[in-house]
């Protein structure tokens, strides 16, 4: 992993960051899992489905900040409207089945 980013120009002190970063990101990525398989009631499976994309959201800026690309920004935009738009439709479908 290191050579890989010695190849990109990320050296020093920004190489333990971004390495650091990753590391938080995968285990993040990992509860949040857990979280949706395990979670009692669908609203607690949305929820964790929710800050999956938000994880998938952090992971593709920390890619685009690290190679220096603006080609992730799209899906950066289209991941976040996803996300959005996913748990408003699931907030007023389970507003509807309460009532």
């Amino acid at each position: 992993m290191s050579a890989l980013l010695t190849q990109l120009g990320v050296t020093g002190p920004v190489s333990v960051l971004v390495l650091v970063a990753g590391a938080a990101l995968l285990v993040a990525a990992a509860c949040v899992v857990a979280r949706a398989v395990v979670g009692p009631t669908i609203l607690d499976r949305v929820v964790a489905l929710d800050a999956l994309v938000v994880v998938l959201v952090a992971a593709f800026g920390l890619h685009a900040a690290v190679t220096r690309s603006t080609a992730t920004l799209p899906i950066l935009v289209v991941l976040a409207l996803v996300g959005f738009v996913g748990s408003v439709s699931v907030a007023r479908f389970a507003a509807k089945d309460t009532q």
